[in-house]
């Protein structure tokens, strides 16, 4: 039984090495001239990710020079809330023209991405967007299309490779633990809370955010082609609204405040008891109408709460995943299937009682020998990976990645696609080939 925390993982893997969190040679950080950031798209992965604590953290070489939203409330409380001195915008090539930003962060809607990237491409900025990258394949070719153009790259922020358990990982397989990699199994569970807030916001409405298979999921297959070091090739899938939405319940609403059921819904949220919520949402519904405390029964609900997809990578791999966003805990459980034997993953974040300090992972040889390794979360969010992500963007872009998690446009459409083919094979009942969406073509090893 082997434990690993941060000190030991990061002198086993090489960390420091790779990351160069402590080779002052590279980055920004040594530059005269702080770096002018813009951030479009203040709601609470915009501030609460890449714009408070990116202040906090990196105002020694950075400055938020303007801050842009479609709602002038919103925007006006990310300034307050960000602690930050420059002007506010609703108008994003306003915003543009008079701050002359060189780095773009682009956190608005999913389906809204492609517009502010390619924008940011064309005007030369550095692009560094949210996952997913965008929601269908037209919109990926649009992004891909504006890269060869202006010879400019976007950056696609997959802080899941970041984290010392996914890296853990990577090297085991790349050490060839279990041998040439057959088959990957993968069930992520989404637990009554944080499944159900997903159809409470926007990304319930699948022109907004393209389904949890194009929004959740992307985090999940970018990281299995980053462990498989292949690309998809073809995928099929079934999907299903199980729990919520319209006619999975005999009553509903508009949102929670308003109410009469609350006494008998076992998913009533009272946003009243968040005052950042009030005060970034509900304060602001003037502006747009947007419900942050949405029904999770609401008849606009119209993407799926239970789904599972197949799919084959081009060097042969086949996965069986799913996703299942109504579960009593919140975690996934992970198998690789190889030549030489089998590793085994559980996370499990949201687990009553029982949960370990550790993560652990377990690795079988054929005939019956088991190694058992214990990887400590670092601090940080999400496990840790959130400072070593940011720290790559911002402060040491030219540290060496020889864990290969940076992350670009084919990164970041690679996973896309997966789950926008496994929309449009559930909404077909066909399989659905990556090489038929975009000018991409699979590749059978990405390294």
């Amino acid at each position: 039984m082997k434990t690993i925390n941060r000190r030991k993982f990061i002198q086993n893997t090489g960390l420091l090495t790779a990351s160069g969190l402590l080779a002052p040679s590279f980055g920004y950080g040594h530059k005269k001239q702080k770096s002018r950031v813009v951030l479009v798209g203040t709601g609470g992965r915009g501030i609460g990710m890449w714009g408070a604590p990116v202040q906090e953290e990196y105002n020694d070489i950075l400055e938020f020079v303007g801050l842009c939203d479609i709602n002038p409330g919103r925007v006006a409380y990310a300034k307050k809330k960000m602690k930050v001195d420059c002007p506010v915008y609703t108008d994003f090539d306003k915003m543009m023209k008079e701050t002359k930003p060189d780095t773009l962060i682009v956190t608005t809607t999913d389906a809204t991405h492609h517009e502010y990237i390619i924008k940011g491409l064309e005007a030369g900025l550095r692009v560094i967007s949210e996952k997913p990258m965008t929601t269908d394949e037209f919109k990926c070719q649009e992004i891909f299309d504006a890269e060869k153009r202006t010879g400019n790259n976007v950056i696609v922020t997959f802080n899941m490779r970041y984290s010392s358990y996914v890296q853990q990982i990577w090297e085991l397989l790349r050490n060839g633990e279990v041998g040439d990699i057959k088959s990957v199994d993968l069930n992520w569970y989404l637990d009554t809370s944080h499944g159900a807030s997903y159809f409470r916001r926007w990304h319930g409405e699948k022109e907004h955010g393209g389904t949890l298979l194009v929004h959740k999921a992307t985090h999940h297959y970018d990281v299995l082609n980053y462990w498989m070091d292949s690309e998809p090739e073809e995928v099929f899938a079934y999907g299903s609204l199980d729990y919520y939405g319209q006619k999975n319940n005999k009553f509903n609403s508009t949102n929670c405040r308003p109410c009469p059921h609350k006494s008998k819904c076992n998913f009533y949220w009272d946003i009243t008891e968040s005052q950042s919520s009030m005060d970034l949402y509900v304060a602001n519904e003037k502006h747009d109408g947007y419900l942050r405390d949405g029904c999770i029964y609401r008849k606009e609900i119209d993407i799926y709460d239970t789904m599972a997809v197949q799919y084959k990578y081009a060097n042969g791999v086949k996965v069986n995943y799913s996703l299942t966003a109504c579960s009593p805990y919140e975690g996934y459980r992970l198998a690789i299937n190889g030549s030489k034997g089998r590793l085994d993953a559980w996370i499990k974040s949201s687990m009553p009682t029982g949960v370990p300090p550790y993560q652990e992972i377990t690795i079988r040889n054929l005939f019956g020998n088991v190694k058992n390794i214990k990887v400590m979360p670092e601090s940080g969010g999400h496990g840790g990976s959130d400072p070593r992500l940011k720290d790559k963007i911002f402060r040491y872009p030219d540290a060496p990645d020889l864990y290969k998690q940076s992350a670009g446009s084919r990164d970041g459409a690679m996973s896309a696609l997966i789950g926008i083919a496994a929309r449009n094979s559930i909404e077909t009942g066909k399989i659905v080939r990556i090489e038929d969406l975009t000018s991409l073509v699979p590749v059978a090893k990405k390294s």
